[in-house]
């Protein structure tokens, strides 16, 4: 994701600013701004967003503070609670992207406690890493891809045309004693050309020099060839880099990394020297590959991963989803004995420790932690009160009514219905809701929510789906392209599976 360009605090419009006008990083936004940014995809839970509006500014806050206290402001986690399909994941994950933050959604549920076998919690600070190595690299590619294009460019056009080889000019024999021969001699032997700074070339004759100019002439013509896409099926010959080894993938790795999240088949192939063999591919594939190989060297990697890991540090955010699984009465034995032993290895990552990864050892102590759960069997004050005290923030997301259905598929910029819409004007269709047809779906999927299980807005695509099937299977062959949806038409496809419970609840 391309991150939004920054402009002096002092500039920021007054007005909310358009989507395409240059914007200032998020954290950089007041607290109000930042709600109408959120605004522009999730509609409601007002509450979240003024909290997680509040902890994105607090970032800008504590950089600006004096370095002397910098390092003792932490940030106050949040733990969302709500049931399913409200927006809490939605939130998390779309104020990380307007961010341009590192963004890591785990499942606490999937976490062992340290001694059994699984994942411990450590892992997800090395895949956010691995998240901001990917985001900061695919920036710097971004910045000097023409860079790259125009070298790919160079090195086809030295398949296409290979150059002449230079062969070194003999020595001239040594011409015989005498006054005519020596007249021969200074003839015969070559001339050489001295350059300022002292390099000796020998000067090329007039045939060679029309044989330059024939060459330069073909290889003007084949790079404009190049740019019309008329040499795209040409078979050239590259070299590459073998990818793998085989039977690698099959070695266990040493005692001691078991329980760590190294690859260690790439490591191993890391230090094992890089093999190359010659491919014959067509141009548009030749390009791809060159064009990767350039970005590798043009790219410093050190430079990605020192900015990566700041950013780790400073900007990430880590969104633990299902912490409420992970919650129960004390002195109770449930299915998952680890529970509470989970909750003690959390701790310390939430708390601010150090871990060390693959790039490098990351401080925790000012990633944001926002935590979810719909706590609907157990409560907040389940877990630990160490891992409580750790979450001072709590906000509770309301569940959605028919009301919200209804703005939820008109006002965000990623509307269900503006997807399908898309979707439908990839075949050359139009599709189309009136006002009331959009109330009878939200109708529907309240009434689907109230007598089945509540999962809030995944409601909408399984109505949605069921009331498109049919005409998105029959788009390509449609006559007519243009398809229109109102409440009668909407109860007409809908009306037989909401009022069938047998078929409501297996379908809806």
């Amino acid at each position: 994701m391309a991150e939004p360009t920054r402009t002096p605090a002092d500039k920021l419009p007054a007005a909310p600013v358009a989507p395409e006008e240059t914007l200032p990083w998020l954290e950089e936004l007041p607290p109000r701004k930042i709600v109408a940014e959120l605004d522009r995809y999730i509609v409601g839970q007002e509450v979240a967003k003024k909290a997680v509006a509040i902890a994105v500014r607090n970032r800008w806050r504590r950089s600006q503070a004096p370095e002397d206290i910098r390092d003792e402001i932490l940030p106050n986690n949040i733990i969302m609670i709500g049931p399913t399909g409200v927006g809490k994941t939605e939130i998390a994950r779309r104020l990380a992207r307007l961010a341009g933050a590192p963004f890591l959604k785990v499942e606490a549920s999937k976490f062992t406690e340290v001694g059994y076998v699984g994942r411990d919690v450590e892992s997800m600070v090395r895949e956010l890493v691995d998240v901001a190595i990917n985001m900061v690299r695919t920036e710097r590619e971004d910045d000097v891809y023409p860079q790259a294009e125009a070298r790919a460019e160079e090195r086809l056009l030295d398949l296409l045309l290979p150059p002449t080889p230079t062969h070194p000019t003999a020595a001239p024999p040594h011409p015989p004693q005498g006054a005519g021969s020596a007249e021969q001699g200074a003839a015969s032997r070559p001339l050489f050309v001295v350059s300022s700074k002292g390099d000796v070339t020998p000067a090329a004759s007039e045939a060679d020099v029309e044989a330059q100019e024939r060459r330069r002439r073909t290889r003007e013509k084949l790079r404009q060839q190049l740019k019309e896409g008329t040499l795209e099926e040409r078979e050239v010959e590259i070299e590459v880099q073998q990818q793998g080894f085989p039977g690698l993938e099959m070695m266990q790795p040493p005692q001691g990394m078991e329980g760590t999240d190294v690859n260690f088949t790439e490591l191993l192939q890391e230090m094992l020297p890089k093999k190359k063999k010659r491919r014959t591919v067509h141009l548009h594939e030749a390009r791809r590959i060159l064009v990767d190989e350039e970005l590798k060297k043009l790219v410093d990697m050190d430079d990605v991963v020192n900015e990566s890991l700041d950013r780790v540090e400073n900007h990430g955010v880590i969104f633990i989803d299902e912490i409420d699984k992970i919650a129960g009465e004390r002195g109770t034995v449930g299915p998952d004995v680890s529970r509470e032993g989970v909750q003690r290895d959390l701790l310390p990552i939430v708390e601010g420790s150090t871990v060390q990864t693959r790039y490098g050892f990351v401080r925790t102590d000012h990633i944001l932690f926002i935590a979810a759960g719909a706590f609907h069997a157990t409560k907040p004050s389940d877990l630990i009160p160490e891992l409580q005290g750790r979450f001072p923030i709590r906000v509770e997301l309301q569940p959605l009514t028919e009301a919200d259905f209804v703005r939820i598929m008109t006002e965000p910029e990623n509307a269900l219905t503006k997807q399908y819409a898309a979707l439908c004007a990839a075949e050359g269709a139009t599709l189309e809701f009136t006002h009331d047809g959009i109330k009878e779906i939200a109708r529907i999927a309240a009434k689907a929510n109230e007598r089945m299980e509540n999962i809030g807005a995944r409601r909408l695509h399984t109505v949605m789906t069921t009331l498109l099937e049919d005409v998105l299977f029959d788009l390509p062959e449609l006559a007519e392209k243009r398809i229109k949806f109102d409440a009668d038409k909407v109860r007409d496809r809908l009306g037989k599976i909401v009022d069938d419970e047998d078929l409501r609840r297996y379908i809806l």
